[in-house]
């Protein structure tokens, strides 16, 4: 499954941008989430999908109850990773949560955060603005777009206040600014159980890493923080088991 939503077995090529001059497909690259594939339903690399499974199983090994919930989301493929999970171990009553605008990053502005304005991901929204409908059919592609799937569209702001999401046992936070993260973690940190998982994607980009310490930091949070790859890290919530 893992080489499949990473498309290292067709590899198709990077789409070339200025932060991303080659145009031929680099195994370790792609194997470390170091691109963005033209095709690939993921851009997260391997060891990133290796620590979502590894926190689905862990949650449900040590019955840490909630839901599995993404924030930024992409063409799906880290979430779909998730519900494929939940079909593998025969979970029927944990949730996928899939949030995004579906419309790319938005506007770093002069009313943003001073990190977001230095952090014009908008820029790149022509490759991040990926469609509620294209996502669904890529869920679908894999067999498993059901009802144990659930979509958030709208900016995080708007969504995650009201999100009918009652206990989350996984956080993925893959929202890259210091607004997202922050909106994603205001909101929904409250919700993660006792020996639940925050995983953070973006915790190589200034504006995330500054959300993530200030949040941590205001709400005394001194789980320690695991480096996953060159890019992102987690950390576990105590009271497993």
């Amino acid at each position: 499954m893992k080489r499949i939503l990473t498309n290292t077995i067709y590899r198709d090529p990077p789409i070339a941008s200025r932060m991303q001059p080659g145009s031929t497909f680099d195994d370790a690259r792609r194997a470390t989430g170091q691109d963005w594939p033209s095709v690939a339903h993921t851009m997260v690399g391997r060891a990133r999908l290796d620590n979502v499974q590894e926190c689905v199983a862990a949650v449900i090994a040590d019955g840490v109850p909630g839901d599995l919930v993404e924030t930024g989301v992409w063409r799906g493929g880290t979430a779909i990773f998730m519900r494929a999970i939940l079909r593998a171990y025969g979970v029927p009553d944990r949730l996928v949560w899939a949030a995004d605008s579906f419309e790319g990053m938005p506007v770093s502005g002069p009313d943003s955060h001073p990190s977001d304005q230095k952090t014009p991901l908008h820029l790149a929204n022509k490759v991040l603005a990926v469609s509620l409908d294209t996502v669904r059919a890529n869920f679908d592609a894999y067999g498993l777009l059901d009802d144990q799937v659930r979509f958030l569209p709208g900016w995080f702001r708007d969504t995650l206040p009201t999100a009918p999401i009652e206990r989350i046992a996984v956080l993925r936070l893959d929202g890259d600014l210091y607004e997202s993260t922050m909106d994603a973690l205001a909101n929904l940190y409250p919700k993660v159980s006792a020996g639940g998982f925050v995983i953070i994607d973006d915790y190589m980009i200034h504006a995330c890493r500054e959300a993530v310490h200030d949040f941590r930091t205001a709400h005394g949070i001194t789980a320690t923080l695991t480096k996953i790859d060159q890019d992102a890290v987690f950390w576990r919530l105590p009271g497993a088991g």
